[in-house]
C-alpha cells in the first residue's frame, strides 16, 4: 500500500484552487507524500465529475473519505494545520464542523460550480 495520500478537488473553483495551491505548496516545501487530482482525474477515484465537485475527497491508506474527514486525513498531514485536524475531531466540534461544510460551505461552493458551468455553456446557446 502507498503512503501517499490522493487529494481530489474541484480544480474549477477558484476558492477550492486557492486553497489547494497552499497545501501544494506546503506539501512540495516538506517533501509530503500528498498528490493532488483535479476533477478530470474523477473517474479514476470512481466518482463522477459532478459527484468531485461537491465535496473534498482524500485517498488516504485505502480508504476515501469525503468533507470534514477528508480535510482532517489533508490536515493531519499539513505542518502547521495538525491542530486544526485535531480540533475538528473533538467531540462537541466535529459534528459542528460537518453540518457546517456539509449544509452550508460544500452547497453554496458547488452551486457557484454549476453556475461557472452553466455561464460557460450560455455563449454557445
Amino acid at each position: 500500500m502507498s503512503d501517499e495520500t490522493r487529494v481530489l478537488y474541484n480544480d474549477s473553483c477558484p476558492v477550492c484552487r486557492f486553497e489547494i495551491a497552499h497545501y501544494r505548496k506546503t506539501a512540495t516545501a516538506c517533501a509530503l507524500p500528498l498528490r493532488f487530482d483535479g476533477l478530470t482525474q474523477a473517474s479514476d477515484w470512481g466518482v463522477t465529475p459532478d459527484a468531485a465537485a461537491k465535496r473534498l475527497h482524500v485517498l488516504h491508506q485505502g480508504q476515501v473519505l469525503s468533507g470534514i474527514p477528508a480535510f482532517q486525513i489533508l490536515w493531519a498531514q499539513l505542518p502547521r494545520w495538525r491542530w486544526v485536524a485535531r480540533f475538528t475531531a473533538l467531540p462537541l466540534i466535529h459534528p459542528l464542523a460537518c453540518a457546517v461544510y456539509d449544509h452550508l460551505l460544500a452547497p453554496m461552493l458547488y452551486r457557484a460550480h454549476k453556475r461557472r458551468e452553466a455561464a460557460k455553456l450560455a455563449p454557445l446557446r
